[in-house]
């Protein structure tokens, strides 16, 4: 896309019927990520740096999720309609020099950058003043409908709470998808003429149809079809409808790139996760954020694994929970297993069932392999911890640390009182509380005597 050209994003929306209270509408999550977020990757490869957008309901929450975007963020006060939105941007748009802006709904995550690219094409190719994508929708439901006249022109665009069927006749098939190219030049004067005169008393970007033809304009619809990617989400049911269509294609194509999904309407994979040919996922699972799965490793169903690496030959087994974790090759992981991040496995180390570990590294070989927390700990190569063990990394105020050198053995119901050290081939017995640092090759016991006395009756 040339210079000349911006693109701007509508996301100062409430988003009233997704019944989300402080969260805005773009902000809605699908497979982890906002609905802006798809917004913005739709865009990106065409406009680059020249995407901007309009905040205004829950600005703060957009703006932390995007940080980097935040310089090219429009601020609508008032939420008065999009046709309030684009005037709100306009000076900041035209003072940055450009000729042409793409406006697009921050609610429609489906959309692909092909169909923005289609629309200024053809717009630019016939030189239109105004032209707006549209689709054909087997359930116009709230979107706005699309009047040609006999000639097949288009007439006017008419917001779903204004039309009447006895005034307009009987609702075409034709919806507006909230996708615009607008020459700047050709409607910078007709901005003044925009009205709320409407069953909303909001000012709508559609007027500027009417409006462009009555200045004798071109005014272009590109009709797409029945293209799903272009509809905008307004309710819980198409939140979650657009939420299947995307887990749908993206497991698709995990497969088509020799990624063996068991079970795979029931692998929800986040757009940002990568996984090599040759891993095997079993559903249902949910693998979101910036995931990596490499060749050989294998996640069995019920798991949820976020922002975490997977290295080659992993195991992940049944009902375990990962988050920004490492694992190295070779490891075993669960079942019932929870690393929290900064939980670092080693190669070929093992965490069994109901073991937690966070900010903390289990070495190469290492097990703790039941009814564990390891936090705030590093553990050496071939040590062995002992169910039922803590380390006791948190005083009330501060976090302290757990240090256990290669080849220790850790014997069942050990209490590990941080900040404290167990050196290399040490043994603490079973049912210690360690509370002084354990010497290399030593053997550590705090249990007390065992007493057998007679049975009272």
């Amino acid at each position: 896309m040339n210079e000349a050209t911006c693109a701007l994003v509508l996301a100062a929306g409430k988003g009233t019927r997704m019944h989300a209270r402080d969260l805005p509408k773009v902000m809605m999550p699908i497979l982890g990520e906002p609905m802006l977020w798809y917004v913005q990757r739709a865009l990106t490869p065409s406009f680059a740096e020249h995407v901007y957008t309009v905040v205004g309901f829950g600005a703060d929450r957009v703006a932390e999720a995007f940080p980097e975007s935040t310089e090219r963020f429009v601020h609508q006060e008032e939420q008065l309609g999009t046709g309030h939105a684009l005037v709100t941007a306009w000076p900041r748009l035209k003072a940055a020099g450009y000729r042409y802006v793409v406006v697009v709904n921050g609610d429609t995550p489906l959309l692909r950058g092909a169909s923005v690219d289609r629309l200024v094409e053809e717009a630019t190719a016939r030189k239109a003043a105004l032209a707006f994508l549209s689709v054909e929708a087997p359930e116009p439901n709230a979107f706005g409908r699309v009047l040609r006249d006999a000639d097949g022109r288009v007439s006017a665009i008419i917001e779903a709470k204004d039309y009447d069927p006895e005034k307009h006749g009987p609702a075409p098939r034709e919806v507006n998808a909230g996708l615009y190219f607008l020459d700047m030049q050709f409607v910078e004067p007709l901005l003044g003429w925009l009205g709320n005169t409407n069953a909303a008393r909001e000012y709508y970007i559609t007027d500027l149809v009417e409006l462009a033809i009555a200045d004798n304009n071109l005014v272009l619809a590109v009709n797409c079809g029945e293209d799903p990617t272009l509809m905008g989400i307004n309710t819980p049911l198409e939140l979650s409808d657009a939420e299947e269509l995307l887990r749908a294609e993206i497991a698709h194509q995990h497969l088509n790139h020799g990624v063996r999904l068991h079970n795979p309407a029931g692998c929800r994979i986040g757009p940002r996760v990568t996984i090599k040919p040759g891993a095997q996922i079993t559903g249902p699972c949910e693998l979101m954020g910036e995931t990596v799965i490499d060749q050989d490793v294998v996640v069995d169903a019920f798991c949820h694994v976020m922002e975490s690496w997977l290295s080659q030959g992993a195991q992940v087994r049944h009902f375990s929970h990962l988050e920004k974790a490492e694992v190295g090759p070779g490891c075993v992981v669960g079942p019932y297993a929870r690393l929290r991040p900064g939980a670092i496995l080693e190669e070929k180390a093992k965490v069994g069932n109901f073991v937690e570990m966070k900010k903390a590294v289990l070495g190469k070989g290492s097990k703790a392999s039941h009814l564990t927390y390891l936090g705030d700990a590093e553990i050496g190569e071939g040590v062995n911890i002992g169910a039922g063990t803590i380390t006791c990394n948190y005083d009330g105020v501060r976090k302290h640390k757990t240090v256990i050198g290669n080849g220790a053995f850790i014997g069942s119901n050990t209490a590990l009182v941080a900040p404290v050290t167990v050196g290399a081939g040490a043994l603490v017995g079973a049912g210690s509380t360690i509370t002084k640092d354990v010497a290399q090759g030593s053997l550590a016991l705090t249990r007390a005597e065992q007493r057998q006395l007679p049975r009272r009756k």
